[in-house]
């Protein structure tokens, strides 16, 4: 199975800014006991590199991607950690490039058609769609995905256990990014058992989808 086949399977990827790379085992784990196996760890804080080199090492089970990779130094800091896949907010062909380089798979961001052709034009068929509820949510994405069959949107940004279906229900979309399973604050307070009830309910809110 690869990366992506990976991805498709989980269908959520919990979107974290982890702090301080100590805590990043305990967060994966409390995801895991939840039923979530994938997480998104962003390059937002010095941290990021550490916390996904921990994670590959001490639990090679969890797919762990790097997440807001915004250039080539990132992509090259993610890849040396051991990430197994990139997003990024935006659409940035350099970027793109340099992930091509390492040989590491890149979910770049988009919020209109000329960024799904600019990222056609560069090869992808698959991209972030963000931010999702600001950018006009279902409906935007739906009206926007309809000329370009081929492409597949990951939506990221206000999506949480109530909506989570309206979205994946779309058969352009591949899974969807979640930042209310693991937020910054739950982590740096080391509330575990809140994570791992969130990640619950996102597991239960996928049970409608799971018996289609």
């Amino acid at each position: 199975m690869d990366i992506f086949e990976r991805i498709d399977s989980a269908k959520v990827l919990p979107v974290a800014v982890i702090d301080d790379a100590g805590k990043a085992v305990m967060l994966v784990d409390a995801l895991a006991r939840g039923g979530v196996t994938a997480i998104e760890v962003t390059f937002r804080t010095d941290a990021a590199a550490e916390a996904i080199r921990l994670i590959r090492k001490k639990r090679p089970d969890i797919l762990v991607g790097a997440g807001t990779v915004l250039n080539s130094e990132q992509v090259r800091a993610a890849a040396n950690a051991g990430a197994q896949f990139l997003v990024a907010p935006g659409l940035n062909p350099d970027t793109v490039r340099a992930s091509a380089e390492v040989g590491l798979p890149f979910i770049p961001g988009v919020l209109t058609p000329s960024e799904v052709e600019r990222a056609m034009s560069l090869g992808l068929n698959r991209v972030k769609f963000f931010p999702a509820e600001a950018g006009g949510g279902v409906a935007m994405l739906k009206a926007m995905s309809s000329p370009y069959r081929a492409m597949k949107f990951m939506p990221t940004g206000g999506i949480n256990a109530k909506n989570l279906l309206d979205y994946l229900s779309l058969d352009c979309v591949f899974a969807c990014g979640l930042s209310s399973v693991c937020e910054r604050s739950l982590i740096n307070d080391g509330a575990f058992g809140d994570i791992e009830r969130r990640a619950k309910q996102i597991i239960s809110a996928l049970e409608p989808l799971n018996r289609r």
